[in-house]
């Protein structure tokens, strides 16, 4: 183990309903998003922005508005991994990594397609999703302020089709 790397698991549940159709799933929770106790609570990252285009209106800023923002949409918001040992936020320092039990929300809701936030969200959903779900797993730009090759308007371009289609 790193010295700096600290054992975590993910400290919230995932937010969902039975009528949540797609599944968004980061890699794990930024230290910033631990700190405010909400998914992508980093101020410069871009998910609750993107969703603002996509679906054409804002997004609440606290955590129970966020909530139903997402449900109403019929969108389930989790990550791929229950714990890990992590430096700060850095998802290539992630190590010892343990699947969340993709299952109990793909078995409970009528959930079609799973999107995962970036290529390492998309690397640890595909170990975690159970295999009658692998088809489902679509991989799309993460909203992190790492991807900054990806500015808002083209990073929404591509959630749009993921986020709207059926």
């Amino acid at each position: 183990m790193n010295p700096k790397a600290v054992g975590l698991t993910h400290p919230f549940e995932p937010v969902w309903d039975s009528r949540s159709r797609l599944l968004i799933l980061g890699s794990f929770p930024s230290a910033a998003s631990r700190e405010v106790g909400f998914y992508y609570g980093h101020p410069r990252n871009r998910f609750w922005q993107m969703l603002e285009v996509v679906f054409e209106q804002p997004v609440p800023m606290d955590r129970s508005g966020r909530i139903g923002f997402l449900l109403h949409h019929r969108l389930a918001l989790w990550d791929a991994l229950s714990s890990c040992e992590v430096v700060g936020s850095s998802d290539a320092s992630i190590r010892n990594a343990v699947p969340n039990d993709l299952a109990s929300i793909l078995d409970a809701a009528p959930i079609a397609r799973v999107l995962a936030n970036g290529q390492l969200a998309g690397r640890a959903a595909k170990a975690a999703l159970p295999p009658r779900f692998a088809s489902y797993l679509t991989v799309l730009p993460s909203t992190s302020p790492a991807n900054a090759a990806w500015p808002l308007a083209r990073l929404s371009a591509a959630w749009r089709s993921a986020l709207l289609e059926g």
